[in-house]
């Protein structure tokens, strides 16, 4: 049972996987920042002082929608996705184009082709 532990966490996925969640969670952090201390203030600014988090709607009397943090997490949301979207294009230019695959149609005609030259040269 060790060894085949020892086997599964060898593999390369299982270790791919653990340095994406560690660079995830950092990002996650740096994101947060950016959104907290940057995008809030900003907005707060736009809504006359009211702290971002403070944003609430109460159309009944005692009942209070706090969609501040809401918007907060869809911000957070969309700008990883932003830069996660950045990252994957990046790396796909990065990558080499797969070749692609020649039809059967292809395939077809070349072998007659090969077939022809084959037999011109036995008729030699």
């Amino acid at each position: 049972m060790i060894k085949e532990f020892k086997e599964f966490i060898a593999r390369g996925n299982v270790l791919d996987l653990a340095v994406a969640v560690i660079i995830g969670g950092a990002f996650t952090k740096i994101v947060n920042a950016v959104v907290v201390d940057l995008i809030n203030p900003i907005i707060s600014f736009l809504t006359n002082g009211v702290p971002f988090k403070d944003l609430t709607w109460t159309p009944v009397k005692g009942v209070d929608f706090k969609y501040g943090d809401v918007l907060s997490v869809i911000i957070t949301f969309l700008i990883t996705a932003f830069v996660v979207f950045l990252i994957v294009k990046a790396v796909n230019k990065l990558m080499p184009k797969p070749v692609e695959e020649e039809t059967a149609e292809e395939l077809d005609e070349q072998t007659e082709l090969l077939k022809e030259i084959r037999d011109a040269l036995k008729a030699r």
